[in-house]
């Protein structure tokens, strides 16, 4: 019988088993991408024609959209997907990239999402190693790829994403399974406050809003997972991936300053480099602190 242990001790099935299960979850993040933007806007409208109180005939009719229905379909002729041909990365490069009824071109990002996500959970088993902590850590960082491509399609980072793992990460740490939990506490009020105190002050002296407060919770997670001490790297890290980037996008796409930039990915892309290198990125933060 299989167990942690013969994985432990038995490299190449552990890649192996973390590359497959890491593939199917990227084809089910595609899903989550594609979809949950969806269902909040379904769910918002049917929120604001409730408060109006909206005769039902007048209300807008659409099809329920959920996680698991209705089933996957091409979006230029609704060719309904076989289970075949959604097998994570094969069925792409069986089907050369197009729809098998109408040979639409499929886009190549679920197959990029598929790899990036299967990439990133064998360098995080690499990094923490194959321990019950390295495996919860693959949690947050799916969690961060769907949050991460979210962001960048709708601006958005869903509640329904950033709150439980918030909580989880919490959880994890008081049954010790991460680290203290008194770090993981002060982590997520810390990561929670510190952007909701700057997102105020850029009100308060602008008028206007500079960020979400889905990014307030998102950084409450990383600090649940990550612990307080990690929050100002990640801080620092992001601030400046956000600012270099943001920079780029005005000089070279004549991106205007009022043109919002969405600062998830990359809270998103530094709690992921604190997680591997966390210990480093500490010593050298305490480091040039002189702590």
């Amino acid at each position: 019988m299989l167990d942690l242990n013969t994985f432990v001790n038995t490299p190449w099935l552990l890649y192996t088993a973390v590359v497959l299960v890491s593939l199917c979850v990227g084809s089910f993040l595609n899903v989550v991408i594609l979809r949950l933007p969806k269902m909040m806007e379904q769910d918002w409208r049917c929120q604001c024609e409730d408060l109006l109180e909206v005769p039902e005939a007048q209300r807008v009719k659409h099809t329920p959209v959920t996680l698991s229905s209705p089933n996957s379909s091409c979006p230029a002729c609704g060719h309904g997907i076989k289970p075949w041909q959604n097998i994570p990365l094969l069925s792409y490069l069986l089907l050369k990239g197009k729809c098998a009824a109408c040979q639409t071109a499929i886009s190549p990002r679920y197959p990029l999402i598929e790899v990036a996500t299967a990439v990133l959970s064998v360098i995080t088993v690499l990094a923490l190693g194959p321990s019950v902590a390295g495996l919860w850590a693959l949690v947050l960082v799916w969690a961060l790829v769907a949050l991460t491509v979210i962001d960048f399609d709708t601006q958005l980072l869903p509640d329904s994403m950033t709150l439980p793992l918030m909580w989880l990460g919490l959880l994890l740490s008081y049954f010790g399974v991460l680290g203290e939990f008194d770090s993981a506490f002060w982590g997520a009020v810390a990561g929670y406050l510190s952007l909701w105190s700057v997102y105020w002050l850029f009100k308060l002296v602008t008028g206007k809003e500079g960020m979400g407060h889905g990014d307030f919770k998102l950084l409450a997670a990383l600090g649940a997972w990550l612990g307080w001490s990690l929050l100002p790297a990640v801080i620092l890290l992001s601030s400046l991936v956000g600012a270099a980037v943001g920079i780029a996008l005005m000089v070279f796409r004549k991106h205007g300053r009022e043109v919002p930039i969405p600062f998830g990915p990359y809270l998103a892309a530094a709690g992921v480099l604190c997680l591997w290198f966390g210990p480093e990125i500490q010593a050298l933060w305490f480091g040039y602190l002189g702590v």
